[in-house]
């Protein structure tokens, strides 16, 4: 019996009972849908199709722990002497005198980076994943925040880094923010290989993008020194704000989008699929969703990090805080008076000005308890 589709089998006649045409209409429909399921298994067992599902679900699904070669197997077992060997590309990875800083936006990390910039014997690199490709002088432009006080440039170490494009991918500032340590992204691994390779003296980088991320980099550069880095939510959350008086607390989610400075409502898109809770609509007001992810940030940074540091201890007391810091490094014959003097401090307690202590309160119980049950170990 011929499976081709007749447009007269369906099309409006006098002569056909109610019934005949119920009928025909079903074999048609029928007919279409084995046909657009025969379409889409070949689709699906295409190379592009099987490419596109991996992108998809990359990072939001654990490796299989078969594809591990863990314990006795050893990638260096090889039976025949002939044969190649892994070369090492790089000695990142051995290293012992890296420090990586980790943080949230607006939570003095351009501070905490420019006293290491000032630190003799360092190179200190701003923000590796910045969009503006601090290493490309056609795309970094010229501009600098005018809160980061006494920063001129923020790309002096990146100059002759230009190779770094090959690496480089803009996709890292907002999608798969959550990196296990299995993730696979050689262009990432290689991108911080060679920012540490190529720093004179000892490196140091600054990042404001990988607070979730912090598994994957103590995988892979297991010697190196996480150091994170906090800011009371509150006075951060004004602080990302800019202007605090044109984004009232009555204002809305839907108000928001023009009022997101530092990629708030992109984190929350990308790590809803981690934490069901940052789906948008399910959040009555902007700070909830930046208290979820401040809250976050600050367990990850202090179960993966080797010492976190509140951005207010520097403030109240630089030397005595820069001076335990800079001991724990191993970093000697520092000046910390110096240091001390380019910590300005800013206006603090401005959110008391934005609404009251019981209105954050309430926001931040309610996070918190939502947190509390999502987290909670059942166990």
């Amino acid at each position: 019996m011929s499976n081709a589709i007749h447009i007269t089998d369906f099309a409006p006649s006098r002569q056909r009972p109610i019934h005949e045409r119920v009928r025909l209409l079903g074999a048609v429909r029928k007919r279409l849908r084995d046909a657009f399921f025969r379409l889409l298994r070949r689709v699906a067992g295409t190379d592009d199709a099987r490419s596109i599902q991996v992108s998809s679900l990359q990072n939001l699904l654990p490796r299989q722990p078969e594809a591990r070669l863990d314990g006795p197997l050893a990638l260096d077992d090889q039976p025949y002497a002939d044969l190649g060997q892994a070369v090492s590309t790089s000695g990142a990875a051995t290293r012992d005198d890296v420090v990586i800083i980790t943080a949230r936006f607006r939570s003095g990390s351009t501070l905490l980076w420019s006293l290491f910039r000032a630190t003799e014997g360092c190179t200190a690199y701003y923000e590796p994943f910045n969009e503006r490709r601090w290493f490309d002088p056609n795309s970094r432009g010229s501009r600098t925040d005018p809160t980061h006080r006494g920063v001129v440039d923020y790309w002096q170490e990146y100059e002759g880094l230009e190779d770094l494009g090959r690496y480089y991918h803009e996709s890292w500032i907002g999608q798969n923010l959550f990196m296990s340590a299995d993730c696979w992204d050689p262009a990432m691994k290689r991108y911080v290989e060679t920012l540490i390779d190529r720093a004179v003296g000892r490196p140091i980088l600054q990042f404001n993008r990988i607070d979730f991320r912090l598994p994957w980099f103590r995988r892979h550069f297991p010697r190196a020194t996480l150091v994170h880095l906090y800011r009371h939510p509150r006075d951060q959350w004004i602080s990302s704000l800019v202007d605090p008086s044109a984004f009232p607390k009555n204002a809305t989610m839907a108000d928001f989008a023009g009022h997101d400075h530092f990629y708030l409502r992109t984190w929350a898109c990308d790590l809803k699929y981690h934490f069901p809770f940052l789906e948008e609509g399910q959040i009555a007001h902007p700070y909830q969703m930046f208290y979820y992810i401040w809250k976050l940030s600050y367990l990850f940074g202090r179960r993966y990090a080797h010492v976190s540091l509140a951005y207010e201890d520097i403030l109240r007391s630089p030397e005595k805080n820069l001076g335990e810091l800079y001991a724990m490094l191993g970093i000697d014959g520092i000046d910390l008076n110096a240091l001390a003097r380019l910590v300005e401090k800013p206006r603090s307690g401005r959110w008391r000005e934005y609404a009251s202590e019981e209105w954050f309160r309430e926001h931040e119980s309610y996070c918190e308890s939502v947190l509390s049950t999502f987290l909670r170990d059942d166990s």
